[in-house]
């Protein structure tokens, strides 16, 4: 029977993969076992040149280590590079803003002119200090002309640098020392020569028998780790999944900030029309989704909007939703606000958010069981609450009578406008941008919110522009699903800007592909061991959702 929050069986998904390119070769002496995999058999590559990625200066050495994880479905370990020993440490500067709000942050990039009066004002200070252009590579709908940074100092270690930190403080401002390696800064790629340590997973439909599926852990409000939700599935590999709240101010942690689908039933709902991995038994499709909620009652002509699903009211994670403040338009790792709302929670929601407003209980036939005048309930099993803040809390009472009946439609809508066809082998995984669309590079980091117009591009420049470590799902034209990993934050492995997340994409064959969430969240889990590198201090970073490759079902 499938659980909740996670599936055990499936009917063999036709989930997407590549055959990565290159002749593998075994050399003499080389183990052909693969940890936690009885039986796996490894393979050793050196692609030629036509076969390498496209990333950094051309022609870097590149190894390829393939392992079978069951027929049809492999994980290939990427190494591209070697130690850059013209990238160092330096403090990079925080320039205080020319805006005429006084309460306006200081950002990484300024204007010319900013930027060199912070210069020569530490530079009198003691502190030499240098103006540097930032160039980003040009996207879709972003990229360009970013403005100036201003930094000091080139150290061999990190800790080289507290010093010069300390002294710019001293004057003044803030600073944090940072990675010349991670800068992703444009025209710099027949120099830049890693490296970099990437993790793909590849699944053959005609091969692989056994499923592609997600997995948020018992709860929709709680973080798990990927290898956690991995572990408790039987699950032979596994990565990060969709973009989730993690800070308390912003909506319950661990809660999906976008859209979510689950065995066909809809969980969360998107953030305006950012692109979604679509999982099913034939097929993995990205595809732009919108939301389409309503509450009606019977006989009464005028419907309730619903605003989402399964998150607190009043705070819209990532945006993109109606009425919001201060835009409708997706806007990445920032949290809208809307005072007036209607949200319908799930039992995989656990116990719903508490505080003023209005909550109607509904039993698993629609009847409304209670109405209760504050909010804070356990969602009866089979059933679900609404709950109302704001104006809208007047309009759901007099729409919701005892014992009367409610009905809510939660839907999301395919690109024609149509309701996606979700049935009981469908999930849907939030991401955002786009890299790939029908083989050619489609970076949109605007239409997706990633690109902020009142904050100097600072956002734009550390999580478009900069080096982050990745997580990245697509297909190929032989109907195959390629899912990647690329550590970063590390002198070891530099990440990947979004940029080179694309170039990635499509020089591994996607002809579709779609940025999943990264930073510290981005982890590959195969045999029940983390194979990637996390980037965070702490190790292994709770998730709101991972990807889980299931075996076949013996039953």
């Amino acid at each position: 029977m499938i659980t909740p929050h996670h599936k055990i069986s499936r009917a063999a998904i036709t989930a997407l993969a590549i055959s990565l390119p290159g002749v593998f070769l075994a050399p003499a002496g080389a183990s052909t076992a693969a940890p936690g995999v009885p039986g796996a058999q490894t393979r050793y590559s050196e692609p030629t040149p036509a076969a390498e990625l496209d990333l950094g200066a051309p022609g870097l050495p590149e190894t390829r280590t393939e392992t079978t994880l069951a027929p049809g479905l492999t994980r290939t370990t990427i190494t591209r590079g070697t130690p850059n020993t013209d990238f160092f440490w330096s403090a990079e500067v925080a320039v205080p803003s020319v805006s005429p709000d006084p309460d306006a942050p200081a950002s990484a990039l300024s204007t010319q002119a900013q930027a060199q009066m912070v210069a020569d004002k530490l530079s009198a200070a003691g502190v030499p200090a240098r103006v540097e252009h930032v160039q980003s590579p040009q996207l879709a709908d972003a990229g360009g002309n970013l403005g100036y940074r201003v930094r000091a100092g080139q150290f061999t270690a990190k800790a080289d640098g507290t010093a010069t930190v300390d002294q710019i403080k001293a004057a003044g401002y803030k600073s944090a020392v940072i990675y010349t390696g991670w800068d992703g800064d444009a025209g710099t790629s027949e120099d830049d020569r890693g490296p970099w340590n990437l993790e793909v997973l590849t699944i053959d439909p005609k091969e692989f028998r056994g499923e592609l599926t997600s997995s948020f852990g018992p709860n929709l409000q709680d973080r798990e780790t990927t290898s956690s939700l991995a572990a408790a599935a039987g699950a032979l590999a596994a990565l990060n999944g969709g973009y989730f709240v993690m800070d308390p101010a912003a909506g319950a942690p661990g809660d999906s900030a976008g859209a979510a689908v689950l065995d066909g039933k809809v969980l969360s709902e998107p953030v305006g029309d950012r692109p979604s991995l679509v999982l099913d038994k034939n097929s993995t499709t990205i595809q732009r989704l919108r939301w389409d909620g309503s509450v009606s009652a019977p006989g009464n002509a005028e419907a309730l909007a619903l605003d989402g699903l399964n998150r607190v009211p009043g705070l819209i994670r990532n945006c993109g939703g109606t009425d919001d403040t201060p835009t409708n338009m997706p806007l990445h790792d920032f949290t809208c606000t809307d005072a007036d709302e209607i949200l319908a929670f799930t039992p995989e929601f656990g116990r719903t958010p508490s505080g003023p407003g209005l909550e109607v209980i509904l039993d698993p036939h629609g009847t409304v069981a209670a109405v209760n005048h504050t909010r804070g309930t356990t969602v009866p099993a089979g059933g679900q609450t609404l709950q109302a803040i704001g104006a809208d809390a007047a309009k759901l009472a007099a729409l919701a009578t005892l014992g009367g009946k409610l009905r809510v439609d939660a839907d999301l809508l395919d690109e024609s406008g149509k309701n996606l066809k979700a049935g009981a082998t469908t999930d849907v995984v939030n991401g955002g941008p786009t890299l790939v669309e029908n083989g050619q590079l489609n970076v949109t980091a605007t239409r997706d919110g990633m690109v902020r117009s009142n904050d100097s591009n600072s956002f734009f420049y550390g999580w478009v522009h900069k080096r982050n470590p990745r997580t990245i799902a697509g297909t190929d034209a032989q109907g195959r699903t390629l899912l990647v990993t690329a550590d970063g934050r590390q002198t070891g492995s530099l990440g990947l800007s979004i940029k080179e997340s694309a170039d990635v994409a499509r020089s591994l064959g996607m002809v579709d592909a779609i940025n999943l969430d990264g930073g510290g969240s981005t982890t590959m889990v195969q045999g029940g061991q983390v194979v990637s590198s996390p980037s965070d201090a702490t190790g292994e970073r709770p998730v709101g959702d991972s990807l889980l490759v299931l075996p076949r079902n013996k039953d």
